[in-house]
């Protein structure tokens, strides 16, 4: 009963140290990117509420471009596998989509 404490510490600090999860909206299954998006019809909002925030980048014209990741070839992190990029225009209506595979080289660096 004395070492209890001390392997109850041990073990809260392994956990601490263990590999987050990513960021919710991040990594998305690839099967819900064709369930969900239809370009002209899917919103800002609906985006957010499916997958959540991800990368987003924003033009002067006021289209966005966002970026979401499948889980595929590189773990929990996304990184090699498919990537959905999304053209919203000012409105927040998903304008273009596109799928792009993963590539030999993603993820290396």
């Amino acid at each position: 009963m004395k070492h209890l404490p001390a392997c109850l510490i041990g073990a809260l600090l392994l956990a601490g140290c263990a590999t987050q999860a990513p960021p919710p909206g991040t990594v998305v299954a690839p099967e819900r990117f064709g369930q969900l998006v239809v370009p002209g019809r899917t919103t800002r909002e609906e985006l957010l509420a499916a997958f959540g925030a991800t990368r987003s980048v924003s033009f002067d014209s006021g289209y966005q471009a966002w970026v979401y990741s499948a889980g595929g070839g590189g773990g929990a992190s996304g990184k090699g596998g498919e990537e959905l990029v999304l053209l919203l225009d000012r409105d927040g209506i998903v304008r273009k989509m596109r799928r792009r595979p993963a590539y030999p080289t993603d993820g290396q660096r």
